[in-house]
């Protein structure tokens, strides 16, 4: 399996736990009820309800897995260290693209709770990787398909 770190926040790991532990101990114990209901009923090699089931088992079993590799390899971002002066993965940063002049803040968070809508920002996006360790007043150049300038304002 992967030996890459995986970043969460504590409220991100705690959605991972519960997860999995729904997973495990609800999921997992219905998809067995619900094999061990459709080999009730008989030949399998027709039975659509068995191959359902079989399918759902795959998909859990799956995730379940998916889950445990990234328990097994997080490292928990601090939010609460607001004294940086660089940005790094937990820090809110205002930022201004230079070509709209258009002011967005994002908190740099890990890929498993990225979401850009609501100003998450993955560290493994273009614009989190050009930003990580600069310093707030830094303009650097992000490398997208078509390269755009941001400049650090504010870092929390």
């Amino acid at each position: 399996m992967s030996e890459n770190k995986i970043y969460v926040t504590e409220e991100g790991l705690k959605k991972l736990q519960d997860e999995y532990h729904h997973l495990v101990h609800v999921v997992r114990e219905e998809y067995k009820k619900e094999l061990r209901e459709a080999r009730a009923l008989g030949d399998l090699s027709e039975n659509a309800d068995y191959d359902a089931a079989r399918d759902k088992q795959a998909q859990v079993e799956s995730r379940i897995s998916e889950l445990e590799n990234m328990l097994d390899h997080y490292e928990l971002i601090d939010t609460k260290k607001s004294s940086s002066k660089t940005v790094r993965i937990g820090s809110t940063v205002t930022v201004e693209f230079q070509d709209i002049h258009q002011e967005d803040t994002y908190t740099i968070v890990g890929s498993t709770e990225a979401d850009p809508l609501n100003g998450k920002l993955s560290n493994e996006t273009p614009l989190a990787q050009a930003i990580l360790d600069k310093k707030a007043g830094s303009t650097v150049t992000v490398q997208a398909k078509i390269p755009y300038e941001v400049k650090i304002l504010k870092i929390q």
